[in-house]
């Protein structure tokens, strides 16, 4: 057996050489018209996501704003920590503001404590929305989208998946759809993993930090939740192709 074949499937290397060959493969033989379809399904998807935030979204964001959560989280007492972890959650299917949370728990609990808790609410919701549609969202995924299309899908998100999921968690809307498509696609469970914790560590941090210190300044919070996932990840990234070439001879 040659080193290259045997080597295919090891390592994040192996993983992103058939990911590429696989998609190289696929689009020789694909019909033109069934690149679209996989998109279809996303764009679906974010509107399914969207409809919450247009009934309710206006009542959830007078509740959850950073004062009233600083309120309604003070209710609880000293489960108020796991009522910031479970809204985070439920912001999988319900509008909740999570910067107001996020910040109202610094606020709350300081920047380390609270940052905690919101990390860690931001990290299950992800891992939730990528369960749920791994196990349950593939069969429908393959039946709107077709097989071909979807291991395109697939492709595309071994190679550039996690820079999506790690991007996208201080955005709205986009963290749900970007983790159930990586559900749907099976993007590889340990790279989806640290990607989804390089982009909520820093998001629940920051926002906790701006909460603890009484300030409001979205601007810094977006730059400073989409810089810090982007270089944890470069960051990641490196080193595991370098891990993954194994020792110089």
């Amino acid at each position: 057996m040659s080193p290259e074949r045997n080597n295919r499937g090891n390592g994040p290397d192996g993983i992103f050489l058939e990911a590429s060959r696989t998609d190289e493969g696929h689009q020789a033989g694909a019909k033109p018209q069934r690149a679209w379809r996989l998109i279809w399904v996303a764009l679906g998807l974010a509107v399914l996501l969207i409809v919450p935030f247009l009934i309710w979204g206006k009542e959830f964001s007078g509740w959850f704003n950073a004062k009233a959560a600083i309120l309604r989280l003070r209710t609880w007492g000293p489960l108020g920590g796991l009522a910031v972890v479970g809204l985070l959650m439920a912001d999988l299917f319900l509008p909740v503001p999570t910067t107001g949370v996020m910040s109202a728990a610094g606020y709350l609990y300081g920047t380390l404590v609270g940052g905690a808790y919101s990390a860690l609410g931001s990290f299950l919701s992800g891992l939730l929305a990528y369960g749920l549609c791994l196990c349950f969202g593939r069969k429908a995924a393959r039946r709107l989208a077709g097989a071909k299309d979807l291991a395109r899908g697939e492709a595309l998100f071994r190679r550039r998946g996690a820079w999506l999921v790690a991007l996208s968690r201080c955005l709205p809307v986009l963290p749900e759809a970007i983790s159930c498509l990586a559900g749907i696609t099976r993007m590889p469970f340990r790279i989806y993993l640290i990607s989804l914790a390089c982009g909520s560590l820093p998001l629940g941090f920051v926002y906790a930090a701006i909460g603890a210190a009484g300030q409001d300044r979205p601007r810094l919070a977006l730059g400073l939740s989409l810089a810090v996932p982007a270089a944890l990840w470069t960051m990641v990234e490196l080193w595991l192709h370098r891990h993954s070439r194994g020792p110089e001879p």
